[in-house]
């Protein structure tokens, strides 16, 4: 693997470590494809757009729920829902339903719930979707397992075949579960053009993504970063969320997110050459996320940044740039943002010594002591 600068430590199925993890990176647009045929040639978001959209008196009021990496998917989605059907959307963590229902919900009426759990067992989601069934709130699981708990206790189901990982980080079934809510979005608001430029963005994704591994891994192989920062802004904040977190699991380091701008108020006191600054950079925000990453390179930092184009002051201020170079609108092409994010945890794990596909701490599910005497709930 490029960018390995340890001997890798391997599984006892005889893997070099961080193996599965990165097939299941690179099979991402493979699998972007095969969700997006399932979706479409599916009637379950036909179903589900009838039931909470078609027959409502009024708009419905959407409200996602995560955990963990669910949860950055949660604040993504909750973007599209709002920019592609203009409804109101926001996204929440599960305990945060769980501790301060009244704060979630508040006076809000006519609220669908979508609930995201890759393996539809994660505890605290599952008591939240018990809490806002007793409340009547309706709710849609969104998940990549069939016949889970999950499932069975909301109102109606999207379950993404093929896209579970083997290793323990989320990689592909994030994107793919992301991508799934961005077509009901498109589908709540009529949209049929988004929809297609989501397929064409999957066709075109392999050989825009094609020199990333090698890329990603000579440059953390040419460094050695204290911390990372992750920066977006828009529906690129839960990107960014979750291109920090697979830094802190796979590689067992420390990372940050913000909204890019909000990063000059403060937290740009931690910049140094030893801190990775990577900037996901919009089209919408290009002009004002361009001068922040001018700023923060005066300042001495050291910066990746990902877009779709750039122009001269993004390749002159960037360590690393990828450029992207897709067609259609900027958010058909957010899923491919996060692809450089999961690389470099990769490479960084690697070159530290870990092991992507088992991180020290961490398992595929969070399953609370209190549950597991049931065997219903048991990890995957």
């Amino acid at each position: 693997m490029p960018g390995n600068t340890s001997d890798p430590k391997s599984d006892s199925g005889g893997k070099a470590a961080g193996a599965y993890t990165l097939a299941e990176i690179l099979s991402q647009p493979h699998t972007w494809s095969a969700s997006l045929k399932f979706l479409r040639e599916g009637r379950k978001l036909e179903e589900i757009q009838q039931q909470f959209s078609g027959s409502q008196p009024a708009a419905p009021q959407w409200l996602f729920v995560g955990c963990g990496s669910s949860y950055y998917v949660a604040l993504s989605a909750a973007a599209s829902m709002r920019m592609l059907a203009r409804q109101p959307a926001w996204a929440v963590a599960a305990s945060e339903v769980l501790l301060y229902p009244e704060l979630v919900l508040g006076p809000a009426k006519n609220v669908v719930a979508v609930l995201i759990s890759r393996s539809g067992l994660t505890s605290e989601v599952l008591r939240a979707a018990e809490l806002l069934k007793k409340r009547g709130v309706p709710t849609i699981a969104v998940s990549c397992a069939a016949g889970q708990p999950l499932e069975k206790l909301t109102s109606a189901a999207i379950v993404m075949p093929a896209v579970e990982e083997q290793s323990t980080v989320m990689t592909r079934s994030f994107t793919s579960m992301l991508l799934s809510l961005q077509v009901l979005a498109a589908r709540v608001s009529g949209n049929s053009a988004f929809i297609d430029a989501l397929a064409q963005m999957a066709d075109d994704a392999e050989a825009a993504l094609e020199s990333l591994p090698d890329r990603v891994g000579e440059f953390v192989g040419s460094h050695g970063f204290d911390d990372y920062v992750c920066l977006g802004q828009g529906p690129f904040y839960g990107i960014a969320c979750e291109a920090a977190l697979k830094a802190t699991e796979m590689s067992v380091s420390y990372a940050q997110s913000f909204h890019t701008l909000e990063f000059r108020h403060g937290p740009k006191s931690i910049v140094s050459p030893e801190t990775l600054l990577v900037f996901l950079i919009s089209d919408t925000g290009y002009e004002a996320e361009c001068e922040l990453l001018q700023e923060m390179k005066a300042l001495g930092g050291t910066t990746l940044a990902i877009t779709n184009r750039a122009d001269a002051r993004v390749r002159a201020s960037a360590d690393l740039l990828v450029e992207l170079s897709l067609d259609g609108p900027e958010l058909a092409r957010l899923v491919c943002y996060l692809v450089p994010a999961q690389l470099l945890g990769l490479y960084t794990g690697l070159q530290k010594g870990e092991d992507p596909d088992r991180p020290r701490n961490l398992s595929r599910v969070v399953v609370l002591e209190s549950e597991k005497s049931k065997p219903e709930h048991a990890a995957l």
